[in-house]
């Protein structure tokens, strides 16, 4: 069990160059937290798994995948721990040791929206909604804010161009 634990926070520590015990538990990561009331745990809960050794119940937390990765929770951190790096490296883990989210449509957005950096170098909301529909079937779920979302320039037809995006798909490539 120690090694386990040694190796786990190793691999944390190697990606995140910062110790998770570092973290004091104040809360302001969470309290600062704009999609907090869609997280099945609060930033700081994840930390606090982590810190406790339930390594599997951070990592299959709906959480990690649904950090928007704002830095607010970095910012705001007394301690300067980035939690938003260390949410990436928590995604990151998951991912080699194919730990999937309870919450399977949160892991198919995430492959989704994957797709669509390695593809464009960034967001490319069509690309994206048809992606994820294909995912998860969910065909006719929102279907009556499409029109609108065009209509306010918030979905374009064609990707949006990004310079040098080889770079992004490399960077992409090691990350995952």
């Amino acid at each position: 069990m120690e090694q386990m634990r040694d190796t786990f926070l190793k691999r944390v520590i190697d990606i995140t160059s910062q110790d998770p015990s570092s973290c004091y538990q104040c809360g302001k990561c969470s309290a600062g937290c704009p999609v907090r009331d869609f997280l099945d745990d609060p930033p700081n809960r994840i930390v606090r798994f982590v810190q406790l050794g339930l390594y599997e119940k951070a990592l299959s937390s709906s959480s990690i995948w649904m950090c928007a990765g704002c830095l607010t929770c970095s910012s705001r951190c007394p301690k300067n721990f980035d939690l938003a790096k260390f949410m990436d490296a928590l995604r990151q883990i998951a991912l080699q040791d194919k730990i999937e989210p309870a919450d399977k449509k949160v892991f198919k957005f995430h492959k989704a929206f994957m797709k669509q950096l390695k593809k464009y170098g960034r967001s490319y909301e069509l690309g994206l909604i048809r992606d994820y529909k294909l995912l998860t079937g969910d065909f006719l779920q929102d279907i009556d804010a499409a029109p609108s979302a065009f209509m306010k320039g918030k979905i374009s037809i064609a990707p949006h161009k990004v310079k040098e995006k080889e770079k992004i798909k490399k960077i992409i490539n090691r990350a995952i």
